[in-house]
């Protein structure tokens, strides 16, 4: 994924491996904040930019507001913001609280927000769906118009279709008439809300701004509402999110399972013969994880033999370790908009990945660090995974009016 701000893949690396000095953490100006606010925004004011996105991103999510506050020039954060930090933030504001936030985001964040937070399964939650657009309706006219074009036509025109009928004037019917209570911005289109009760203001803001700013998405979006396939817009929506959701590290649904596919017992102790397991591609994380624990000490077999490797080795294992996180996530169906699935996965990914190290291990009387040299992250959680499969295999599946996300 291309980042607005000029970040680079090198840029990434180098943010993931080696986290800012910052001199003033969260918990700190917290505190400062409590006796001397100029003090506190004196310090955060002393920070880099990517110190104070540190900052932020550091900091609980319900206690950015208030260092978001702070900051001397808070748009240029924002924009820097990871895309799911964005989400978080966002969704610990409240969207109604959240518009100005909403202001200053890149129109890619904002996409990947409504990627993340509005999907249950394969289809957009209609009431999620209206509470983001209801937002961005309130934003700016610039803002509002960058965030609009920059989504899915498929998935604004199943926002459109959910809430107004649409009906376009012929031009060779002197007598024809509007639908009732209907209203029209260019003597065309006419639209009317579907149900009492919703005045459809923000629908009128966004197509006002539309007709003005850019016409064809306008007009594309208006023949969409009359003529699309409701069931054909949400497929198409759900492959252009899908394919940004794989731009972030997280797979298709079908493809995380392959993590709890059996494995016959001689295929849990196997070295695959000319394997690479550390040629991994990096990615644009979209959240902040400057690093995973590299303690001696942890807890986790894992990140001890991680610390065991080269440096370059080290960033490779990093991002194949958060693959695995990612694909948990997506497997046992997290909802990805939470800020508590990154720990969460990161943690089932470790304690399985643990497993099946230690079994190959001590098959074959290797070092830990020598299996991950030889073995891919993957197939050792497959093999933990296989060692104890009902403990390993995914929860339950949520009732599909609860939050979850099927990437």
């Amino acid at each position: 994924m291309t980042s607005t701000v000029g970040m680079t893949k090198d840029d990434t690396i180098r943010r993931m491996s080696q986290a800012p000095s910052v001199p003033a953490d969260a918990a700190g100006v917290l505190r400062l904040l409590r006796s001397d606010r100029a003090a506190a925004a004196e310090a955060v004011a002393a920070l880099d930019t990517e110190g104070q996105v540190a900052l932020i991103c550091g900091a609980p999510v319900q206690q950015r507001h208030t260092l978001l506050d702070l900051l001397p020039a808070p748009e240029r954060v924002i924009a820097l913001l990871p895309e799911a930090e964005l989400c978080f933030t966002v969704k610990a504001i409240g969207l109604e609280s959240a518009v100005w936030v909403l202001d200053h985001a890149t129109p890619e964040q904002v996409a990947a927000a409504i990627d993340l937070d509005v999907w249950r399964d394969h289809a957009p939650h209609p009431a999620q769906l209206d509470a983001w657009l209801d937002a961005l309706a309130e934003t700016g006219d610039e803002s509002l118009l960058r965030a609009i074009t920059h989504l899915d036509a498929e998935l604004v025109v199943h926002w459109l279709q959910n809430r107004i009928l649409v009906a376009q004037k012929p031009s060779d019917d002197e007598d024809w008439e509007p639908p009732d209570g209907s209203q029209t911005l260019d003597g065309q289109f006419h639209f009317a809300q579907l149900r009492s009760g919703d005045d459809a203001a923000s629908i009128r803001r966004a197509l006002t701004i539309l007709w003005n700013g850019d016409y064809w998405t306008y007009f594309r979006l208006m023949l969409g509402v009359i003529h699309e396939l409701p069931t054909e817009n949400q497929e198409w929506a759900l492959r252009w999110r899908n394919a940004r959701l794989q731009d972030l590290g997280f797979p298709p649904w079908d493809e995380a399972m392959r993590l709890y596919r059996h494995l016959r017992s001689h295929e849990r102790t196997r070295l695959p013969a000319d394997a690479r397991p550390l040629d991994v591609e990096t990615w644009r994380l979209p959240v902040w994880l400057p690093q995973l624990p590299e303690s001696a000490e942890g807890a986790h077999l894992v990140f001890r033999a991680i610390t065991k490797l080269d440096a370059e080795e080290r960033t490779a294992a990093f991002y194949a370790f958060v693959a695995v996180a990612n694909a948990v996530a997506v497997a046992d169906r997290m909802p990805l908009s939470d800020t508590e699935t990154t720990p969460r996965a990161i943690a089932k990914a470790a304690r399985w990945i643990d497993r099946g190290l230690e079994h190959i291990a001590d098959s074959h009387g290797l070092e830990h660090v020598d299996v991950l040299r030889r073995v891919a992250l993957e197939h050792l959680f497959r093999v933990g995974a296989n060692l104890d499969p009902e403990a390993a295999r995914p929860p339950p599946r949520e009732d599909p009016e609860e939050p979850h996300s099927d990437a």
